[in-house]
């Protein structure tokens, strides 16, 4: 048992204060996943390209992660910190024109912005946990950390839930539980999509100015010096050389690429998957947060387990788990199909941070920030194949299996990649 103290006293009150930002990224994360399929109604698109709502969320990471890290080598943790909340910010004061406007591609480019500011908070927050303390408690550290991140998703989710998808009007539906919405004339559409696209500004706009407090308080508090620092004590070249060579940095990079993908594939269509069960979005949004509940849960036994557990064998547990829960919503139709869907979720709660961690472990401090920055720009897998699941559920029915169903097929193979990093890591720190 590791006795190692996990927070010195010095640095205990701007761990808090970082921590809160786990947070805050996470309502941004939670409350825009369901927004997916409120797009799909009330702007009438199809699943893939209401799903572009993701690639934008997530291709902002993928363009301003390693910006993010180039800055904060140059600067400070701090500097990158402020910056962060200042785009967080604007991103989400942008969703007022949009609504306004009633472009689908307004509303993108204002998420958009959001996660260049989620982007440097996530590249700077992430090694900046590790460094406050001992290396041999710091993946320990960051799991505490990102503890709090489900915190900010249930209230994103909650918020979402309670208060944004039962007052869309779009989603009013009749005796037999189908969509009013689109037997509508174009009259009676305009003035819905005015009144529903104004519920969704709302939370970001509230956020917004959460965020904007924030940066008031971090801007006001001294940051102490840690043992790891964001000075460029080597040139970018020698650290891309360096981090190339090391190749569990590098097959982690792969795999928080594929777990990204898969977290954001299972928690994007539930609501879909939900519907094809004749759910409304709102009902369906509950299991959401009972999902997110788990995965809350299982984020807290992970940290606790890893006192007694190999991190690396956890993962690999937890990976195998995961897939079994999704080969139970792949093939089971109805309710049974659903609850294996938000079971995964309490797998799903250490990968994040133990592949960050298990990756960075044996990253030199001077190329810390770098090294950060690929495995936040691995978050370009929740760009890339939410798309491609829209596109499988687009089919409706495949060999006459619902094709929500079958998309599971995406995050299952996500998982197995998680899988294999974590037995091969494993198998390596036992030869060590």
């Amino acid at each position: 048992m590791d006795k190692t103290k996990l927070i010195e006293k010095k640095y205990l009150l701007i761990f808090i204060l970082i921590t809160t930002l786990f947070a805050l990224w996470g309502f941004a994360n939670d409350i825009t996943n369901p927004m997916v399929a409120a797009f799909q109604t009330v702007m009438e698109i199809s699943a893939a390209k209401a799903s572009l709502v993701q690639f934008a969320f997530y291709g902002g990471y993928a363009t301003m992660a390693i910006p993010a890290a180039l800055f904060i080598r140059k600067y400070s943790y701090k500097s990158g910190i402020l910056l962060g909340l200042a785009l967080y910010a604007i991103g989400a004061f942008l969703f007022i024109p949009a609504a306004q406007y009633q472009q689908f591609s307004f509303f993108c480019i204002s998420l958009y912005v959001l996660t260049f500011g989620l982007a440097f908070l996530e590249t700077t927050a992430n090694p900046f946990i590790l460094s406050l303390g001992a290396k041999k408690t710091a993946t320990r550290r960051l799991n505490l950390s990102q503890s709090f991140n489900p915190m900010g998703s249930l209230v994103g989710m909650s918020v979402a839930s309670f208060v944004v998808l039962p007052q869309l009007i779009s989603d009013k539906r009749d005796a037999m539980g189908n969509i009013i919405f689109p037997t509508l004339d174009a009259t009676e559409k305009i003035g819905i999509r005015v009144h529903d696209l104004s519920i969704i500004r709302n939370p970001y706009v509230a956020i917004g100015c959460v965020v904007l407090m924030m940066f008031i308080i971090i801007a006001l508090t001294r940051v102490p010096k840690t043992d790891i620092q964001p000075e460029q004590t080597n040139s970018t070249k020698q650290t891309l050389k360096n981090l190339w060579n090391n190749h569990a940095y590098r097959e982690g990079v792969i795999t928080q690429m594929f777990y990204v993908a898969a977290q954001i594939m299972v928690w994007t269509f539930i609501i879909q998957y939900a519907d094809n069960l004749g759910i409304n979005k709102a009902t369906a949004q509950t299991y959401n947060i009972i999902a997110m509940c788990l995965f809350l849960c299982g984020r807290f036994i992970a940290t606790a387990l890893m006192k007694y557990v190999n991190t690396r064998k956890l993962l690999a547990i937890f990976a195998a788990c995961a897939g079994l829960c999704t080969i139970g919503a792949i093939g089971i139709v109805g309710m049974g199909g659903l609850y294996c869907l938000i079971g995964i979720s309490a797998f799903m709660s250490l990968m994040f941070p133990t592949i960050y961690g298990i990756a960075l472990e044996h990253v030199d401090n001077q190329d810390a920030s770098l090294g950060a920055a690929f495995l936040v720009e691995a978050i370009v897998g929740g760009a890339i194949m939410p798309p491609l699941q829209g596109m499988i559920i687009d089919q409706h029915t495949i060999l006459g299996h619902p094709a929500v169903n079958v998309s599971y097929v995406l995050p299952l193979i996500c998982f197995m990649v998680v899988f294999t990093y974590g037995m091969k890591r494993y198998k390596e720190s036992r030869m060590d």
